[in-house]
């Protein structure tokens, strides 16, 4: 179960006025994806687990693909491409039938943000189901169309104020601590333009092999550094051993050359006086 909610959540209901489900179709097993959006999903949903630090204000998150979001038990889901929500926790017992989907009862809460991935023009992103999630009070919806089915930008992000959707700026979610942007880029061997979450200043989140490599490369710099210091020390030393050389060396002259001052019967400081 989810934290104390606020006065003003109208979902919230203890567990025991919870609405029977019995008669809803939560899952219809009969997924059917494209091969871009399956993977666009993915690099939406696993960064968050792998790599972000959630708001200090949260406890816990949920972040989903293609689960149904049941507003009421009266009505079938909506069933966005990815979901955040932010403050809930997922049930103990998930495989029960009453804890696998997202039900608003239960968690207390819409999601925060909705993501849709347009990949034909049959979803009606920007009619109905942009209307639902407003019904459903959604704070972000966000609209993905990177083949511009839409005939429109290819990110859009609206923002549920008084009782309506406005546009907003896609790069930061304040009520989230997080962003949407486009970055151009390979995952999973592809190049292309993918929608990914990022922070104040548009870095994406990565993912864990992401992160992996990054802590490499650092890991690797750090040892290069280190390699450059080490050689540095010892050209540092190698000078100092040069000089104390030519430093001994200089003084066995000077003293050979006394020596055969006074083997000639010269005084060596009287010699040096009349050469100065």
């Amino acid at each position: 179960m989810t934290k104390s909610l606020s006065p003003t959540d109208t979902y919230s209901l203890p567990e025991e006025l919870w609405p029977d489900i019995s008669h809803l179709i939560t899952e219809d097993e009969a997924p059917l994806d494209n091969i871009p959006s399956e993977k666009q999903q993915r690099l939406l949903t696993k960064p968050l687990y792998s790599s972000w630090s959630e708001p200090s204000n949260a406890q816990g998150f949920l972040v989903a693909a293609n689960v149904g979001l049941f507003a009421t038990n009266h009505q079938p889901p909506v069933v966005p491409d990815v979901f955040l929500s932010l403050d809930v926790q997922v049930a103990e017992n998930w495989w029960e039938k009453r804890h696998r989907s997202y039900f608003f009862w239960e968690f207390g809460k819409p999601p925060d943000v909705v993501i849709e991935i347009v990949s034909n023009k049959e979803g009606n992103e920007t009619g109905r189901k942009l209307q639902d999630y407003a019904r459903m009070r959604v704070t972000y919806y966000a609209i993905f169309d990177p083949s511009q089915q839409l005939q429109g930008s290819v990110l859009q992000v609206y923002k549920f104020q008084d009782g309506k959707y406005a546009a907003t700026t896609p790069q930061w979610l304040p009520q989230v601590e997080l962003g949407l942007c486009l970055w151009s880029g390979v995952y999973e061997g592809k190049q292309d333009v993918w929608l990914r979450w990022c922070d104040r200043d548009c870095n994406v989140i990565p993912t864990g092999a992401e992160r992996a490599e990054q802590e490499r490369q650092a890991k690797e710099a750090a040892l290069q550094q280190a390699e450059q210091e080490r050689q540095a020390k010892e050209a540092a030393l190698q000078q100092a051993e040069q000089e104390r050389q030519a430093k001994e060396a200089a003084q066995q002259r000077a003293e050979q050359l006394t020596a055969q001052l006074r083997a000639l019967g010269i005084d060596p400081d009287e010699f040096g006086q009349q050469n100065r």
